[in-house]
């Protein structure tokens, strides 16, 4: 092949594939389905090989299993095609800007409207405190359906009122916090638990309530355990790493931005 014969359409076409193989990992990696989805890799790769070495008869078996295949890939992949398309799915205006941020085609440096350092102060309180608490901000998708299993509210977000709700006295303690925009809109909600195994055993219901949500839907959760005060940060399925609280709200507003 003449490398001079290579078209603009050509390497966009090769840089649109690593994109979407990089996606696909990122669903996948730090779950079983990652050594599934090596597996595909290295059938398809040998599938590849035995056609251009002229190999019939295997060549025509790894096509019909890999053919055959594609129902059972839903079936194993259910999870992370829902994530994926939920992430294709988020397109509205806020996620629109957001991308083109990133590549100075939208000017404004607009960020979030949350009260951002409110929400941190009071998990960093609570947890020098043991005060359990569990915190979902929305971001672009729809809260609505969890909404509805909790009290209704409309209170701006404060550092006394976030305190207040979660202390271990209130009747509003348990289950979840949503906020939206600035406004706390609902308590005591009931989220879907996650039924990923990987999660490690030391967290408990609040830990997998938060990736369970983080799961079906873009928002971002923060989580203060009950049993040694720590503050875990979860989005899209995982807790997300950081080194001190400072990080934490840097993190958060860059999420929220």
């Amino acid at each position: 092949m003449n490398f001079l014969d290579i078209r603009i359409i050509d390497v966009i076409d090769i840089f649109l594939v690593a994109i979407l193989l990089y996606y696909i990992y990122n669903l996948v990696k730090g779950t079983v389905a990652i050594n599934i989805f090596i597996g595909i890799v290295i059938v398809y790769g040998i599938w590849r090989l035995t056609e251009v070495l002229e190999m019939q008869l295997l060549s025509k078996i790894l096509g019909g299993f890999l053919g055959v295949g594609m129902f059972a890939l839903i079936v194993v992949f259910q999870q992370e095609i829902r994530k994926f398309l939920l992430m294709l799915g988020s397109t509205n205006f806020s996620s629109r800007k957001r991308i083109l941020k990133k590549f100075n085609l939208f000017s404004s440096e607009e960020g979030p409207t949350t009260n951002v350092s409110a929400i941190v102060k009071a998990c960093e309180k609570m947890g020098k405190q043991k005060t359990g608490a569990l915190i979902v901000i929305k971001r672009n998708n729809s809260l609505d359906f969890v909404k509805e299993t909790g009290d209704a509210m409309y209170m701006e977000v404060n550092q006394p009122i976030i305190e207040s709700v979660f202390y271990k006295n209130s009747p509003l303690h348990d289950g979840a916090m949503l906020v939206e925009e600035n406004k706390i809109t609902a308590t005591r909600v009931i989220l879907p638990v996650s039924n990923n195994r990987n999660i490690p055993l030391r967290f408990g219901l609040r830990h997998r309530a938060a990736v369970g949500v983080s799961e079906k839907t873009d928002a971002v959760c923060l989580v203060v355990s009950e049993e040694n005060g720590q503050i875990s940060y979860v989005k899209e399925g995982n807790f997300s790493l950081f080194d001190s609280i400072d990080e934490l709200q840097e993190n958060l507003l860059a999420d929220l931005s």
